[in-house]
């Protein structure tokens, strides 16, 4: 087999997130630009000399073009086997499954997430290890040092590989082998839900409304709840993964999924709406006319895990991340078990995982998951949600009133600024995070703010600590207001704002989330002079 080694220069600047890296379309299908952070991934994890991977992605744009190129330098670094999902496709959460289930050295990703995808859209590539998670800090500032010295990279004069095609073929000394990317994961929700008691449900009558957006999990919920379950045909539409996602932004929330909030909002909507992200690590879940908030749904999920067979003895420890709203504390004081409060990223939770302390975990950003792989999971967490429904024999509006009446509620939203000036938004941080310590005390809006802190995390496994992860101001009351930039987009910075107050009183369960938390808005307001810092009157995306 030759070897092309092809000298290039750093790719300077270009740091990965706890997400991998993301860029435009274009940018990273540039001649040399994937090339080279490929070769910085090989580098930073020590070579691939003799070990296995799981390859994967979510079908947008780029990916099967990517993949090759993919193949041609693992093969150039001597790597011995790679598993691959038929036509590239594997759901961010079931190449988390494989790579467990046939113990590779990690696997890459090819996704953005809930970006949006096509020729202009945008592109990602991350990489997993051992245990199926994110790799964690370490790795990704490894990774990050090899982009600054990178040399040269090899590519594996080869064959390209036919994706659509099962079966394992030879290149040189690598074995490459084309799976069906959901058989592993279906066997796997089989070994967790309570299968006959959830085709039961659906036997009935029951109706569910699924969009998978046109992006990775529609084969696994077509494969699963139309097939294994006997849900009826049509109960998942939008569930042909496309390179463009057929024009959707494939971010399950009010404004992408629009569509699906209209329906539940209908006369005639069916008992339960559901959808899912680009990579299918994401979830959403209505009921008729009642979203269920993602921290909430977490904290309902935690308290009837045990109607789960995978989850019967109950959890062990909950977590979540720093800005998702307190209600799955409520529910680990309940059951008597620790919950642990994390930086965002589905990395922090896998030390957790991997050392037994925790069996759910979840974040407000529409993410939830459990012991069953390291990464969160869109389907899972509907699936989860019909064993509870089909052993509770009550609506979804009757389960979450009653999480409520039991434990209280947590009002809570979230309010995206997207693609703000970067500048704009890290001045916005910096004259907050410059004020914390003066804050105590003193109004914001009609409230008095009792403590404020920059979020830091000391890892109870490793020991590691983890600064800088969020700014928090707790007011008066309970009530809470959380700013941190995130790295998830490509243009500019997205400055997110979490607000949250408790409420005990059944009696003021039914009010509307904004008008609930509008002292607490006018607060955050107020505190971190959100206009006057990025230009806007007001967020461009709630949830």
């Amino acid at each position: 087999m030759d070897i092309e080694t092809v000298p290039t220069e750093p790719i300077a600047g270009q740091k990965p997130g706890t997400s991998g890296l993301r860029k435009k379309t274009a940018a990273f299908l540039k001649p040399g630009f994937l090339e080279n952070y490929v070769q910085a991934i090989i580098d930073g994890i020590g070579g691939v000399a003799g070990e296995s991977f799981v390859i994967g992605g979510d079908g947008r744009y780029g990916n099967k073009q990517a993949m090759q190129t993919l193949i041609r330098m693992l093969a150039a670094g001597g790597a011995k086997h790679l598993i691959i999902g038929q036509n590239g496709l594997l759901s961010t959460p079931a190449a988390s499954c494989v790579i467990r289930k046939r113990g590779t050295k990690g696997g890459f990703i090819f996704s953005a997430s809930h970006n949006p995808g096509g020729e202009r859209g945008d592109f990602g590539l991350k990489y997993n290890i051992s245990n199926g998670g994110p790799a964690p800090e370490s790795v990704t500032s490894a990774i990050y040092e090899a982009t600054q010295t990178i040399s040269a990279y090899g590519l594996a004069e080869i064959e390209p590989v036919d994706l659509s095609t099962l079966g394992t073929v030879e290149r040189g000394e690598m074995t490459v082998e084309v799976i069906d990317p959901v058989a592993d994961y279906a066997e796997l929700m089989g070994e967790l839900f309570d299968f006959e008691a959830i085709g039961k449900l659906f036997a009935s009558g029951f109706r569910l409304s699924y969009d998978a957006m046109n992006a990775a999990t529609g084969p696994y919920a077509k494969a699963i709840l139309e097939g294994m379950l006997g849900a009826p045909e049509g109960t998942v539409v939008n569930g042909e993964p496309l390179p463009d996602f057929g024009g959707l932004h494939p971010d399950p929330n009010p404004v992408h999924a629009h569509d699906l909030f209209e329906t539940m909002a209908s006369p005639n909507a069916p008992d339960m709406g559901a959808a899912s992200d680009g990579d299918g690590d994401r979830n959403l879940v209505l009921g008729k006319s009642l979203p269920v908030s993602p921290s909430d749904s977490i904290a309902i999920l935690a308290a009837n895990a045990h109607l789960a067979p995978g989850y019967a003895k109950g959890p062990v420890g909950l977590a979540r991340s720093m800005p998702t709203s307190r209600a799955l504390d409520r529910v680990a004081e309940h059951l008597g078990i620790a919950l642990y409060e994390t930086p965002t990223g589905w990395k922090f939770f896998g030390n957790l995982l991997d050392a037994g302390k925790i069996t759910l975990c979840g974040e407000e950003s529409a993410g939830a998951g459990s012991d069953h792989v390291r990464e969160k999971d869109g389907l899972w967490a509907v699936l989860l949600w019909l064993n509870i429904l089909a052993r509770r024999g009550e609506s979804i509006r009757e389960i979450v009133k009653g999480h409520w009446a039991r434990f209280g509620r947590n009002y809570y939203t979230r309010h995206d600024y997207e693609a703000v000036e970067t500048e704009r938004a890290e001045a916005l941080m910096a004259e907050l995070k410059g004020r914390l310590e003066s804050l105590p005390g003193t109004t914001a809006g009609s409230l008095t703010i009792e403590a404020s802190d920059d979020f830091a995390y000391r890892d109870p496994v490793d020991g590691s600590l983890a600064e800088h992860q969020g700014l928090r101001i707790l007011f008066e009351g309970g009530g809470r207001a959380v700013f941190r930039l995130s790295g998830t987009g490509t243009e500019g910075a997205t400055l997110r704002v979490y607000l949250e107050r408790f409420e005990a009183d059944p009696a003021k369960h039914g009010m509307d989330a904004q008008e609930a938390l509008k002292p607490i808005i006018e607060a955050a307001e107020a505190v971190a002079k959100i206009r006057e810092h990025t230009g806007r009157s007001e967020p461009d995306v709630i949830t």
